[in-house]
This record gives C-alpha cells, structure tokens and sequence, in this order.
C-alpha cells in the first residue's frame, strides 16, 4: 500500500510538472526592405497580460506556465511601420520560433510625422512672453492624445498638464540638450533634421524611462546612431505659408556594412521673405553626418555632428488697438530699406553639436552606453538701441545729448489713443488722432531712412550715431560626458542607472553690430543720468576701466560678462515586471552650482560688486519616484506613477541683473515638485483608449521681469526701469486626460480627445524690485539698500491662473487609409479657459500707494476687485485638414502629405500679458475710462488659415 501511494505521488508530480511546463513564443524582427533587425518593437499575445520589447538585435520571447493555449494573435507593432497581426497556436510546453517577422514601413504614418513636425517650427523657438511645452512633438508614440496635444494643439500653445517645456527634459544620444540658462531645449540647435530624428524614445511624466530621471513633462530621447537608420536615402521638397516659403532636404543611410561600418548624411535648407507674420524672414540651413563602427561584438563607436545655423525674423506681442487698425499679422519689427524687407530683430543660432558615443555589451544582458558631446557657438538676438548720444562742450565741459526716440510705428505716441487720453479731448486732439490713425493705417513700420539721417546730421555735427542695432549674444561652450548602465539581473528585474557631468562657460555681451551709417557710439548709459544736457559721470559708464570709450562694429559695449555652471548628477531605477504586476523604483542626487565674472566694470555698481567673480552658488538635489502597472487582463490595465524632487534654479533666475552687477537672488532655493498621476487603460484590436487623473505642486519657485514703469518710487514722477524678482512661487495643476481611438472598419478610425485642467497659483509669493534710479535714495517708503519692497513684499497671486495656453482643449476626428496608399483626417478642435498672464506689481502694496508711498483716498475695493480680474480669453474652434498618397515605383516610393490648418480662418489669441507701466489704482482706473486704454495689454494671436505640402522621392 505505501508502495502504491509512493508509485501515485510520483505519478501526480510528474503529470503536474509536465503540466507545468512553460510555453515559448519567440523570433526575431527584420525590416522588410533593408533587412535589418528593428529594436524597441512591441511584441503581445491579443487579449492577455503577456508582452515584451524586441532587444538591440531585433529579438524577442515570451513564456510562461499559464500563456493562453490553442489559437492565439501576435500583434507586432511599431510606430512608422505597418502593424502585425499573425496567427499562432500555443501548446503547452511547445515553443513557437517566428524567425523572421517582416515589418513593412507605413509611409503615409512616417511622412505625416515628418510633415507636422516641420509645420511647427515656428513654435520651437519662440520666447517672447510665451511659454509652453512642445517635447512631445518629436515623440513616437501610439497615444491618441498625445499626438492630438503634439500636432493640433501645439499651435494654440497648449501645455500639456499645465507644464512648461523647461519641465520636460530633450536627450539626444543620451546627452541632455535642455539649456542651463533657462532650462529649455533650444529646438533650434536641430532644426531641418528632421530624416535623422524618426528613432525617439519617450516616455510621459515621470514613468520610467531607460536613459535618465526624467521630469514631470516627460523625457525625449532622439537617437541619432549611424547603425540604426534604415537603408537608403530621401529627397524631399515642401512649401508653406507659415514659418518658412520652402524647404529642400536630401538625405542618405547606408545601413551596418559587412565590415562593421555605417553611415548617416543630411543637408536641408529652409527659406523665406516672410512667414505668416509680417517681415519674419526664415534663412536657415542644416548639415548632418554620423559614422558608426561596430568594432565586434562588444563594443561599437558612433560620432555624430550636427550644424543647423539658422536666422529668424521676430515679431512681438501688440495691443487690441492695434490689431483693430492693422490686423494680427502686423508686425512693428520691420521696414523698408532700398526697397528690400529688413526686420530690427533677428535671432541668428549657430551652436554646433559634436558627440562620440561607445557602446558596450558586457554580457547577454548587460550594456554600458558612454557618451561625450561638446556644443559651442552664438547665439544672438538683435534690436535698436536709442540710446545713443554724443559729446558737445558745455561751459568748457564735457556733456552729452542722447536719448533718441522710440522709431517703431506701434510706439504709444503714434497711436491714435494717445492722443485722446485726456478725459475731455478738443476737437484738435481728434484731429491729431485722426490723422495718427491714418498715418499708421497706411504705414505704421520702421522708417530706416529717419534713423541713417538722424544719424547722418549728428556725425556731421562732430557727434556719434544716436541710433544703432545692439546684438544681444550668447555665446555658450559646454562639454557634457555621462555612462548609462542597463542590466537585466534576471527575467523580471532590470537596472538602469547613470552618471552625468556639464560644464558651462557662457559669455554673455552687448555687439554693436550697426552703425547705421554714423562714425562711432559713446559707450555710456544716458538713462542713468536721468536728464539730457548733463556732464558724463561715472554712473552713466558702462566700464569704468574704458570710460567715454567709442565703439565700433563688432565691438563689445554695455555689458560683458561670463557665467559658469558646474552639474554633476545621477540616478539609479530598478524595474519589475511580472505576469499581473509591473512596476519601478528610482532615486536621483545631483549638485549645481553657478558663478558670474564681471568682466566690465559698472558705473553704477563700482568695484566688486559689478567687476570680477561672484560669489559661488550651490544647490543640492534629489529625488525620488516610483510606479505600478496592474494588469487586470491584457485589455485592462491601471497605471500609477508617484514622485517628489528637487531641482536647480536656472541660470537666468539666480542673479537679479547679470547685466549690471554681482548680486544673487536673495531668498532663492531649489525648487520642490511632486507629481501624481493614474491612468486607466483600454486597449483591444478595435479600441485604444486612456483616462488620466494627475495632480501636481511646484513650490519655491523664481522668476525675475524686467521692464519700465511709472508706479514705482524714489523718483520725482514714479518713473524706474525695474528688475522684479519673485521667490518663493507656488503652484499646483491638477486635471485629466482622455484618449479614445476607434477603428471601426478597416480603413477608417474615430477618435477623441479631451483635456480638463486647472493651474493656478497656490501663495503669495515674495517679491522686491532693484533698479539703479533706487541707489542713494534713503527716507523713501520701502526702499532699502538699493531695493524696494511694498508693504510685507509679497505680491497677491493666489488662485490666480498660471498663464499657458488653454486649459481645456477637445478634439472629435476621423482618419480614412485607403489600401492603395492615399489617406485623409479631419480633426475638429475647442479650445477654452486660457488667461491672460498678470502683473504682479499691480498685486502689490504698491497698487494702492502713489509713487511717494501714500495712500490713495479715493481709493474703492469694489472698483479695484474689478480692474485686477484676470482676462480670460475667448473660446475657439479649429478645424484641421491633412492628406496623403505614396505610390512604390520599381524601387522608389513617391508620395506627397499636405495639410491646412485652421480651415475657416477663425481669429484667436493664444497668450498674453498685462502692462506693467501703469500698476497703480488711480492709472489703472483713468485706463479703465478710456474707449481705447494708452498701455493696453498685449496679445499674441494664432494664424489664420496655413498649409504645407511635402513632396518627396524615397529609394
């Protein structure tokens, strides 16, 4: 009997452990035309929890002892090909070897990307009073909404949860390319690149992500590797109304040699008179090489360069007033000069890229990816300096005259409502009103000759030129090395982990880079003075060490100096994944710190407090993040991602003036942010779908404005050009996200989208001003030691809305692919609840005081409540319009993708700011009673009807 019970045990545990046995579905995955392996492909069984990613040698397996058995759907799919769906049958303890997998390029999918991300080149590289985030537009990825937020929203500025693109971090090769001066990526360093920027990386938020720890608005990495651009090359030809006329781009991939070499070369070139604003002329060019030798199995060295100098025309931000009388394409930048367009402001980039990147196998599972990218260059940013003088003789004393007017046709005093801003005007004031209204109707730009014969008649007169074109440079040099570790300890466990350094020397300079025509420019400040007609002091010198010095083109004058910044970081991430339950944990630390070296001496901050170093800022940070996925099944999936990390203010935020003087911000620490988000997830042959609730706080932060005011103090008519410096900025975003896509026959799609936020602030933060008209005054209300505060120096921003695009944004669209190749989408699109960004000096103490610190007595809450309201700007619709055909000829595909955005033309602003230069009760409320208010806010309004069409030849 003990026999027998033996013999069945034996019996039971062997039939249970061949029962037990695990089921293998594997292969490997190859592109159809070049037959190369295609890595980072989704491989999953239809309908269950069991998923993977194909390796760097385009492999792939999934086993299990409870994968489903019988008949069962492979779905193999990757962004830019066609997807898969292949029939297999599971047995257990069989293994299914699928060996090769051919992908076939979905054209239409690649050159639709290809197209949108070259129609939103306008929007990389804005930065005057906007701010947005743009990082996913260069992301692959199969999400419904964040392709709608990317390509239909992007033109409205719509941020993503509210975030700015500061918060999301832009890789290439593994190297961060966000600038340290201001903590954005500056799209221009890589703009026309757009053939060698298909393979990307992106994960969302603070989701784990291979290369780096990420931020709240996600991380891009763009691989830019010789060995993994597909074969062949691509000739392409576009033509737009938008940001550029017409763009030509070839480009060539030569594929991993038999000898272990690979290749990669791009040239494009981009032009135009002018965009769809006015004078924006567009002149840029592109070069881009990489070489890649796979020296064995092991390692293999890749060197990419990329140069893309490129020159843009500016426009800028105008009033109600004058969009009424000239239109939203009016821009006041630009003139007539011998009958040719010339803008006053041009952003000219030329920042090189140079990176050498090794790869290491250290084993089966095991890579150690270093890399080395070193950028230098310029950038710069024109405009007019009226601020020239010249010397005369004054009873035997030197003296200056300067101080030219404002040239442009916008300026306050041109305007028609200047000129009836009394509160009982004459029928003369009419009448001069009439006659500005007409003069800036049928003219309104630069007048470039009045500026050569002011000009002209000082340099006869034995002066220098009153007007000149200041170009205000950058010019960086960077060095950035860092390994990035990645090892699969086992099945289910992988770590990543890196190590990162950057080191900064920025120069930062005023150029004379025109001199319209005089002999020289007197290197001093006459606004410092205050009053034309005076002897030159040393206030007005912009270097001590040089006084009265006369420039010339190419020289430096008003300011010089350098910043350094020193980064180290790093991070390690640990991720699990099982058959329910994925999930991750990481932890960063890194430390910052900056140095400013005066490099001209300051008349008005004499000494160390302008000339030399500064003292050394430093900043710790750390952080920590961690999420889950549970799979309820392989339709349904919960996703929850946590984190809390500190964070470096940048550059631009820690000295008050870099321009003028040493000082750092008093009171500035590193910023605080947490993040939560949770999402469900639905996914099917048919649907794709995801909702996502997110919450996020940013605490501690700076910012610091600068502009010009007649409700400040310590001078005799309020009048002061100001730094204002605000520490201590809390916020908080909190919203959700949904995504719906449909396919409900096989040649059309249904989708929709919706986003519903709110952004506002959560304190109110401390402010204080500085200004060189507050040095030497004492006995005045708030001012002390050169700064000025009002009352307790905080400003009012509480439950104010942080200003950033819409907050809500919807979309309803449809998609039709024929199987011949040709396709069509449509896309309506609702936009609501955008804001106006706030002065916060009118949220001041100073609000309610005059200039000399006294109370207004007639001062009104009811009536004040009402002029401090934030606008909220109206709602619109945008329809958008985008199509294609390809056709494969012998060995060639022909094809061209077109778009039309905004189709019935609708006028909308996307963003904005109040006017600070009067922020006081009493100017707001004579504004306020005004038809047309003098210093109105000024808007900044979206195209009207665009379009862009991409013809291009593949082989």
């Amino acid at each position: 009997m003990k026999q027998l019970i033996v013999t069945l045990c034996v019996a039971f545990f062997c039939s249970f452990s061949g029962l037990a046995r695990d089921a293998i579905v594997k292969g490997r995955i190859v592109d159809t035309n070049s037959s190369e392996v295609i890595p980072d492909v989704e491989v999953r069984i239809l309908g269950s929890i069991y998923n993977t990613m194909t390796d760097a040698e385009g492999l792939f397996i999934i086993s299990g002892t409870d994968i489903p058995q019988g008949e069962q759907v492979l779905v193999v799919n990757k962004n830019g090909y066609i997807t898969q769906r292949i029939p297999i049958t599971v047995q257990n303890g069989s293994t299914v070897n699928l060996d090769p997998i051919l992908l076939e390029v979905d054209l239409t999918e690649v050159e639709a990307q290809i197209g949108i991300i070259s129609l939103s080149d306008n929007e990389l590289d804005q930065d005057e009073g906007t701010s947005f985030n743009i990082s996913g537009l260069l992301q692959a990825s199969n999400d419904v909404f964040l392709n709608a937020a990317a390509f239909d929203f992007s033109a409205t500025f719509f941020n993503p949860r509210g975030l700015d693109n500061a918060n999301g971090k832009v890789l290439i090769n593994g190297i961060e390319m966000n600038k340290q001066f201001n903590g954005r990526p500056q799209w221009g360093n890589w703009g026309g690149l757009n053939d060698v920027q298909r393979n990307r990386v992106f994960t969302m938020g603070l989701k784990a992500n291979d290369y780096a720890f990420g931020d709240v608005a996600g991380t891009t990495n763009i691989i830019m590797r010789a060995s993994q651009y597909r074969q062949g090359g691509r000739v392409s030809y576009a033509m737009a109304n938008r940001s550029y006329e017409g763009r030509v781009m070839g480009s060539y991939h030569s594929g991993l040699s038999a000898d272990g070499w690979a290749y990669s070369v791009l040239a494009s070139r981009r032009f135009g008179d002018e965009g769809y604003q006015d004078g924006t002329l567009y002149d840029a060019n592109s070069f881009f090489a990489s070489v890649e030798k796979k020296i064995n199995e092991s390692h293999s060295l890749n060197f990419t360069g990329f140069y893309t100098p490129n020159r843009r025309g500016r426009s800028t931000a105008i009033t109600q007033e004058v969009r009424d009388l000239k239109g939203i394409r009016y821009n006041p930048n630009w003139g007539f000069q011998d009958g040719e367009i010339r803008n006053s402001r041009i952003r000219e980039i030329e920042e090189p890229v140079l990176m050498l990147n090794h790869y290491w196998n250290l084993g089966e599972n095991t890579t150690l990816n270093t890399n080395i990218g070193y950028q230098f260059g310029k950038v710069g940013n024109t405009r007019i300096d009226n601020g020239g003088t010249r010397l005369v003789t004054i009873n035997g004393q030197n003296a200056y005259i300067g101080g030219a007017r404002n040239p442009f046709g916008n300026y306050y005093q041109r305007l028609p409502s200047y000129f009836l801003r009394f509160e009982n005007p004459s029928a003369y004031d009419f009448q001069l009103a009439y006659q500005a209204q007409q003069e800036f109707i049928n003219d309104g730009q630069l007048d470039w000759e009045s500026l050569y014969r002011a000009n002209a008649i000082a340099s006869a007169n034995g002066g220098n030129s009153i007007y000149a074109i200041q170009n205000d440079r950058n010019d960086d040099t960077q060095l950035s090395v860092n390994s990035i570790l990645n090892t699969r300890i086992s099945e289910n466990i992988t770590i990543n982990g890196a190590v990162n350094y950057r080191n900064l020397k920025s120069e930062n300079f005023a150029e004379l880079k025109d001199l319209l025509g005089g002999t020289g420019y007197l290197d001093v400040d006459f606004f410092a003075e205050g009053e034309s007609n005076e002897v030159v002091t040393d206030i007005a010198q912009s270097d001590l060490r040089n006084p009265n010095r006369i420039v010339q083109e190419g020289d430096r004058y008003k300011y010089n100096y350098d910043l350094n910044a020193d980064v180290i970081s790093g991070f390690a991430q640990a991720q699990f994944e099982y058959s329910v339950v994925d999930f991750y944990a990481a932890a960063s630390a890194g430390q910052t710190s900056y140095q400013r070296i005066g490099l001209f001496e300051n008349g008005n901050f004499p000494g160390a407090a302008s000339f030399g170093p500064s003292e050394e800022v430093n900043f710790t940070e750390y952080g920590v993040k961690g999420g889950l996925t549970y799979k309820i099944t392989g339709r349904h999936l919960l996703d929850l991602n946590a984190g809390y990390f500190t964070k470096a203010p940048n550059l631009r935020n820690t000295f008050s003036n870099a321009r003028q003087n040493n000082d750092v911000v008093v009171g500035i620490e590193t910023e605080k942010i947490q993040n939560v988000d949770a999402s469900y997830i639905y996914r099917s042959p048919l649907v794709k779908a995801r909702l996502t609730g997110y919450y996020n706080t940013i605490a501690d932060q700076t910012d610091i404005n600068f502009y010009f005011t007649e409700s400040a103090r310590g001078t005799e008519d309020g009048t002061a050009f100001l730094q204002e410096i605000l520490t201590g900025i809390e916020s908080r975003r909190v919203g959700a996200e949904l995504g719906v896509e449909a396919q409900v026959t096989t040649t059309v799609k249904l989708k929709a989208v919706a986003s519903v936020g709110q952004n506002v602030y959560t304190n109110n933060p401390n402010q204080y001003f500085t200004s060189e008209d507050f040095l030497g005054v004492t006995n005045v209300p708030g001012i002390n030691n050169g700064q000025l505060t009002f009352g307790d120096g905080t400003t009012n921003l509480e439950n104010y809305h942080v200003a950033g695009g819409p907050e809500r944004a919807y979309q309803l669209g449809f998609e039709y692919r024929d199987p011949d190749f040709w396709w069509v989408g449509v896309t309506g699109n609702y936009f609501s609840n955008a804001y106006i960004d706030v002065s916060t000096l009118r949220r001041s103490a100073g609000f309610t005081t005059d200039f000399a610190g006294q109370p207004f007595n007639d001062y009104d809450e009811e009536i004040a409540r009402t002029l401090l309201q934030q606008e909220e700007f109206d709602d619109y619709m945008l329809f958008n319009v985008v199509g294609g055909k390809s056709w494969k000829i012998k060995d060639y595909y022909v094809g061209f993708f077109a778009t039309i955005n905004n189709v019935l033309g609708e006028e909308y602003i996307t963003g904005g700011f109040e006017d600070s230069r009067n922020a006081d009760y009493r100017s707001l409320l004579e504004e306020s009673k005004r038809d047309t208010p003098v210093f109105g806010s000024r808007y900044f309004f979206g195209n009207g009807t665009t379009y862009y069409v991409n013809l291009y030849v593949r082989f």
